[in-house]
């Protein structure tokens, strides 16, 4: 398995986040699904709204899983990402895969734990806007990508 750095994810867009979870305490482990625009037009119908030529997007099974393993935290979220909305005061590079020098989950951390620059170090807010998904990670160290065969 080749190793990934974040950065390297820095073009991708429309992923589909497939698991997450803890492999031990406070070591969490994040999957992720590549996608395609499928090539066949549909059209969707909402209530009494008809929208013609809509395109799906699909995972790409073709593509290996990225996994993503944090291994060590300071806090993480997860938002259904229907109900989440742009804010101006967040500052980031990157687009699905986002470091963030300035966000309300930053400012989060900063009000409700005891978390510092100096214990237990210099930490970053990581972004990943998955389809349906918003995930935000603190952690002090960054993040070991590798892509993994799919089952």
């Amino acid at each position: 398995m080749e190793s990934l750095k974040y950065s390297d994810l820095s073009e991708l867009k429309d992923i589909y986040l497939d698991q997450i979870f803890e492999t031990k305490d406070n070591h969490l482990r994040l999957i992720f699904s590549r996608s395609k625009t499928s090539e066949i037009a549909e059209t969707v119908t909402i209530g009494e709204i008809e929208i013609k030529d809509s395109y799906s997007i699909d995972i790409d099974e073709s593509l290996p899983h990225i996994q993503m393993d944090f291994e060590w935290y300071i806090g993480y979220s997860v938002r259904n990402e229907s109900y989440t909305v742009w804010d101006d005061y967040e500052e980031f590079e990157g687009k699905v895969f986002r470091i963030y020098g300035k966000s309300r989950y930053l400012d989060f951390i900063d009000t409700s734990t005891i978390a510092t620059e100096e214990y237990p170090g210099p930490y970053k807010h990581y972004g990943i806007s998955c389809l349906n998904h918003i995930i935000d990670v603190v952690s002090t160290t960054d993040p070991i990508i590798v892509e993994i065969p799919r089952d």
